[in-house]
């Protein structure tokens, strides 16, 4: 019985891999629909064939740094060479019908609606006021809010079918959606849709295309043309036409960074204060744990057991917790920290509208969310130095700060190092911190662009894709490409560092 137990679990799988290979090529992912059929074949080797046995342990992990890392990673930069915002989301054969399939009503009088169950479906009659035309169409399964193109067709006043009674206007309601997704072909192709509860109209569409691709509006003859450097189409008064649509725009949103002022004047500064900020983090982090560390080494100290618990306690409080709170802390009219202050020196800071207090207050929270870390670090790495090393400087009469400068800290930076450039690392990319406690606020006021003092980088470009009234998911890629180089470039000297710590 066991036996079956693989095979069985592998065809399921592949079952449905199928299913949604099939549902990603339906949806127009032709691309990615490709890439996961070559998943699913590879897939299908490695644990069906014998000369690919030894692969198959390290095929799932594999196959999740392809899909969970790389693919992210290269789709993210690709991004960044196009215009993807939320004026160019379609691509330029959908954005091409999405035009071609936009109808006006005609003036002309239209036709009243009447609905009659059928069975489980519905027939439609359409009256005209005028001539006392009637038109019906066969019975339709409605309720499924898909576009439907139906042909409809004059009543035969001897073999008309008996109609129930029509539906009262509360289920034309409900059947609302449904009509307008319907497009009823008059016996003369004039097409008729939905323009009231209870009407029906002839509609006329807008434009048309014509051989070479471009677009003709039919009510004034205007020739509408693609720009494939803009993305949009382009009436010939310059006018743009939405939807637009993804076209590649080369390196133009890396220039765009760094050339165009509105850009470059927030991107530099937020840069500046990253780094700032990612090394005063590092700095105060490491320094306030090293410290801890040293005390809680001490013999003499009593219950060190009790302190080094209480003080681990903030690491081990979820961060996004330990910030809240903080936001509370520090709020400007009800906070327990601006309280105190008022009651001892008759102050309340701003903290959350000052830029210089707000960053302040970022470090502080910070450093509180870093120090527990560092702090069981450097005890661990103090308690691996030779107790002979402090005897010996005891009998030299050396004082605590001679022991700190002179052996403690010698002996302990170099392992570690590479924590350190790990933690700058994290902090370049602490976007928790910021999007929790200050939002990136107080924003700059002399740019468009949602831009704050207290923005890092990361969520410069969170704010650029998703708060922006544009949403420039291009130039957020483009960013985001280069914060990931920063970062690599990071790690690299961290495993150099290391390199070096192993010799």
């Amino acid at each position: 019985m066991r036996k079956f137990i693989g095979p069985t679990v592998l065809t399921i799988s592949m079952a449905l891999g199928l299913y949604l290979l099939f549902m990603l090529y339906i949806s127009g992912q032709t691309m990615l629909a490709a890439v996961f059929l070559g998943l699913l074949t590879l897939t299908t080797f490695v644990f069906t064939s014998p000369r690919a046995y030894t692969y198959r342990y390290l095929f799932p992990g594999i196959t999740a740094v392809i899909v969970f890392v790389l693919l992210p990673m290269v789709y993210t930069v690709s991004i960044g060479f196009t215009n993807f915002s939320s004026r160019n989301l379609l691509t330029y054969e959908r954005a091409t019908q999405y035009l071609l399939d936009e109808t006006q009503r005609v003036e002309s009088t239209g036709y009243a609606l009447t609905v009659h169950p059928d069975n489980k479906e519905y027939r439609l009659r359409l009256e005209s006021p005028d001539t006392g035309e009637v038109l019906l169409t066969q019975p339709l399964a409605l309720k499924r809010a898909v576009p439907l193109t139906v042909e409809v067709a004059p009543a035969d006043p001897v073999q008309a079918p008996v109609l129930a009674p029509p539906l009262p206007i509360k289920d034309i309601i409900a059947l609302q959606k449904d009509l307008k997704q319907l497009t009823l072909v008059m016996p003369n192709k004039i097409e008729l849709r939905m323009v009231g509860l209870r009407e029906f109209g002839p509609v006329a569409h807008v434009y048309k295309q014509l051989p070479d691709k471009t677009l003709k509006k039919i009510a004034t003859g205007e020739l509408i043309k693609p720009n494939f450097k803009t993305g949009f189409y382009e009436m010939p008064d310059g006018t743009k036409l939405e939807p637009g649509f993804k076209v590649n725009v080369g390196f133009a949103n890396f220039v765009k960074i760094f050339s165009d002022e509105a850009f470059r004047g927030p991107f530099l500064r937020i840069f500046v204060w990253t780094v700032v900020f990612a090394l005063i983090s590092v700095a105060t982090t490491t320094g306030l744990g090293m410290v801890l560390a040293v005390l809680l080494n001490w013999d003499a100290l009593r219950f060190r057991g009790l302190y080094r618990t209480l003080l681990f306690l903030p690491y081990a409080v979820p961060g996004f917790i330990s910030i809240l709170v903080f936001k509370g802390l520090f709020n400007n009219n009800f906070g327990e920290i601006n309280l105190v202050l008022d009651a001892l020196f008759g102050i309340k800071p701003a903290w959350f509208s000052d830029t210089t207090l707000a960053k302040a207050m970022i470090l502080i929270v910070n450093t509180w969310l870093g120090y527990p870390y560092m702090m069981v670090v450097c005890m661990g790495l103090i308690k691996a130095i030779p107790s002979d090393l402090y005897e010996a400087s005891a009998l030299a009469g050396a004082g605590p700060l001679t022991n700190f400068f002179k052996i403690t800290l010698p002996l302990i930076i170099k392992p570690l190092t590479p924590l350190m450039v790990a933690s700058l690392g994290f902090n370049f990319n602490n976007f928790v911190l910021i999007s929790l406690l200050t939002g990136g606020r107080p924003d700059f006021l002399d740019t468009t662009l949602p831009a704050g003092t207290t923005d890092l980088l990361v969520s410069y470009t969170y704010r650029i894709a998703f708060e922006d009234s544009g949403q420039n998911f291009g130039l957020a890629a483009a960013i985001s490409t280069l914060i990931f180089f920063l970062v690599a470039a990071i790690s690299l000297v961290n495993m150099r560092l290391t390199r070096m710590n192993k010799a």
